[in-house]
């Protein structure tokens, strides 16, 4: 039951015009506190980011909100200047408070139109679905967004993005006043980022508050007007983002300085590793030729579709190439299959880690040495536990892995320790060539110093390393070369310091 009361003189003040207010948030799980004496405020009409590092407590603050969990005793809960208490996510529904996680939480088998009018269907009693009501529902909703789509279409055919605007439509369903976005962009492209972000600022216009959950501080900087920091489980404070810049947010989300310069390393004379020359695989990719010297990172960045991915899985041999040729260390390196590859040296770190980098249901230590297992079978034919767990630890410690037990899950790692979990399978293969396609994809701004702290020491020790990206800043500044690929074709080289960042982005979303 959600009671509503009107507030003291003491709450109105702080809470002003505020759609949601509150103060002294504290959430304690066991001995573990995850909120600590939180505050947060959004008005109507608001797109307000939430920031803070994996682990903060933002998804704790957003349950609470969403009536997922309770806060403990001592906090103060008003929306539009009244009390709420006992929240439940029922009631919350019922205020117009939605949440688009980052799974989406949709129906692959249903179709749009089902899956956007799915919760306003659902009833105490059973009766029929008027299939010709949901759609016209549906296409309101969409109409309202700006966008067309299938409604028949089922929904596992759609792309993330289109996936994406049909959890907005179905939060809009419900007569939103609040929408949660849950890291809405870490899967989608420049382009599909941008169309996101315009139905967000419709949104906006319309006076629903939006909250923006983002590792892309670019973004979040682009479309909110102010920002609430959370680190440690602690409120760090609310600033408008008018003036602020990433570095800052960066360091008020972390509480360290991150240096940012470009690389600045005379590799001319170190011997070629990688030599790809006038390769080909229509439709995907056509005529490229690249060199990777030993310890140079050489980014690879343009938008989704532009042929990336697909060239990188052609250098790890799960798609042969029709013309041209590859040479590792002066060999022909035309491989048949990704074994022949990784025998070869050649490691690649996909951009889908959930999917394709990891086995979440099993353990730290069996994902670690996923890659490397005939290297660990003794003289018995079975594996050499011994060797295993020597393994996982050395590389546990080397890439700072933070864990509770090698035996645990890797789903319950934060997503920049999953990712170093997923550096750890592929260096243990000892590769010459790494592919990096997308490493920080869904990982925080302090994860992500850190795992190109461990490239910029794999760099240093003499692996050559193919970086993939479409974020500019992330290929800038790490990278001692940057290629521009579109339509399958390089069409663009940059070295860091001589071409200002500016003059790359605006070249690579002409």
């Amino acid at each position: 039951m959600i009671a509503l009361a009107q507030p003291s003189t003491g709450q109105e003040s702080p809470a002003g015009t505020a759609l949601l207010h509150l103060e002294h948030i504290t959430k304690q799980f066991g001995g573990v506190k995850a909120l600590d004496d939180v505050r947060f405020e959004i008005r109507r009409g608001e797109v307000l980011c939430l920031a803070g590092e994996n682990g903060c407590g933002k998804s704790t603050l957003i349950k609470i909100i969403s009536g997922v969990h309770q806060p403990e005793k001592g906090a103060t809960m008003l929306f539009e200047g009244r009390s709420i208490e006992g929240l439940n996510p029922s009631t919350a529904r019922q205020l117009g408070i939605q949440v688009i996680w980052q799974d989406l939480a949709l129906f692959p088998e249903m179709s749009v139109a089902e899956n956007i009018s799915f919760e306003s269907n659902l009833g105490t009693r059973p009766r029929l679905v008027n299939y010709a009501a949901m759609k016209v529902q549906a296409e309101r909703i969409l109409e309202r967004l700006g966008v067309r789509l299938d409604l028949d279409a089922l929904l596992r055919t759609l792309p993330i993005a289109q996936r994406q605007v049909v959890a907005i439509a179905r939060a809009l369903i419900g007569e939103a006043t609040l929408v949660f976005m849950d890291e809405p962009t870490a899967s989608l492209s420049q382009a599909e980022t941008d169309a996101l972000l315009v139905i967000v600022r419709r949104l906006s216009a319309e006076g629903i508050a939006v909250v923006f959950v983002s590792h892309r501080l670019a973004e979040v900087l682009d479309v909110c007007s102010r920002v609430t920091v959370i680190r440690d489980g602690r409120y760090v404070g609310t600033f408008p983002t008018q003036g602020m810049t990433q570095t800052r947010l960066t360091e008020l989300m972390t509480g360290k300085t991150f240096d940012y310069a470009v690389q600045q390393r005379d590799l001319a004379g170190a011997p070629v590793i990688l030599s790809v020359k006038n390769l080909s695989r229509a439709p995907n990719y056509a005529d490229i030729s690249f060199t990777i010297r030993r310890g140079e990172i050489v980014g690879l960045t343009g938008r989704l579709g532009s042929g990336r991915t697909e060239l990188a899985l052609s250098l790890f041999g799960m798609s042969r190439p029709t013309g041209g040729e590859i040479t590792l260390e002066g060999r022909s390196a035309h491989f048949k299959s990704n074994r022949e590859a990784i025998r070869a040296g050649v490691a690649y770190v996909s951009e889908d880690r959930l999917q394709l980098g990891l086995v979440q249901p099993q353990s730290i230590a069996d994902n670690t040495v996923m890659a490397v297992l005939d290297d660990l079978i003794g003289p018995d034919r079975l594996i050499s536990m011994t060797r295993r767990n020597t393994l996982v630890d050395d590389w546990i410690r080397d890439l700072a892995v933070k864990i509770g037990h090698p035996e645990n899950a890797v789903s319950t790692l934060s997503g920049g320790n999953q990712q170093r979990v997923v550096l750890a399978k592929w260096l243990a293969t000892n590769p010459k060539l790494l592919i990096l396609d997308s490493p920080t994809v869904g990982v925080d701004v302090g994860a992500r110093a850190g795992i190109f702290a461990i490239v910029h020491r794999l760099a240093e020790a003499g692996m050559a390393i193919l970086l993939i990206s479409d974020e500019i800043p992330e290929v800038y500044f790490n990278a001692d070369r940057i290629l521009h690929m579109r339509d399958g074709r390089i069409v663009g080289s940059y070295v860091p310091g001589e071409t200002e960042i500016d003059a790359i982005e605006e070249a690579v979303h002409a």
